[in-house]
């Protein structure tokens, strides 16, 4: 079960979704973990919840009625950094990359296992939640990454990242330049998990990543490629 120690742990999920089934299947699978859940069957229900009750996290569908999945996305990601997580029954890999542009931080198609789905979501909230582990300022060329403040800033700019994003720029830049390949960028996401993700899902991270800081590929400041290795961050030594 999951600990519901912090102000932030005790936030509820919200799982928004048109298909009342759905709803329940998901309610019952969460709170069998200690979750709190809310629900909202449309895309301005769900806004209004993200910005009224301050969810710890989001699983929302793709298609709702008033407003759908991506417009509520871009709405949220104005003022809101909550995890989301993306349901539909479009599983096409086009649906995906849009769902994770868009600024979704994982993307699970119709028809999902409950299981999977609670695998997933436990590995936003790790990303989201403050751990123990190595924190203190990095550097990235011009960048100073905050992970304790889950800030990056370069100059007077500061960067807004999702959970993901920050997650997958500070495994590359704890490898002290070192190629980091897409399996073990995938681990700093879902952690050692059986859930099936698919390793093209870490090249549309970078590729948004990149966009955010203004990384050119053709010619890196921060983040290269390592052709059919993975990535690394370009760290002075």
């Amino acid at each position: 079960m999951l600990g519901m120690a912090t102000t932030a742990e005790r936030a509820p999920i919200l799982v928004v979704d048109d298909d009342p089934k759905i709803l329940e299947l998901v309610r019952v699978y969460l709170e069998r973990e200690g979750l709190s859940v809310i629900t909202a069957s449309d895309g301005i229900a769900a806004l209004a919840a993200i910005r009224e009750r301050a969810p710890r996290a989001v699983v929302l569908d793709l298609m709702l009625p008033g407003l759908d999945g991506l417009a509520v996305i871009r709405a949220a990601r104005a003022d809101s950094r909550v995890p989301i997580l993306m349901l539909s029954a479009r599983g096409a890999t086009a649906d995906r990359i849009s769902g994770i542009a868009t600024g979704a931080d994982d993307y699970l198609p119709k028809p999902f296992s409950p299981a999977e789905l609670v695998v997933r979501l436990k590995a936003l909230l790790r990303r989201s939640t403050p751990t123990d582990g190595p924190s203190g300022r990095l550097a990235l060329a011009d960048l100073v990454i905050d992970p304790d403040r889950h800030q990056v800033v370069r100059g007077e700019e500061r960067m807004t990242l999702t959970h993901s994003e920050l997650a997958l720029l500070l495994a590359l830049v704890r490898a002290r330049g070192r190629i980091v390949t897409r399996e073990a960028l995938l681990d700093s996401l879902y952690g050692k998990s059986e859930a099936e993700v698919m390793d093209r899902t870490v090249d549309v991270y970078i590729r948004r990543l990149r966009e955010k800081l203004g990384d050119d590929p053709d010619r890196p400041r921060y983040i290269a490629t390592a052709r059919r290795a993975g990535y690394r961050a370009l760290i002075d030594e």
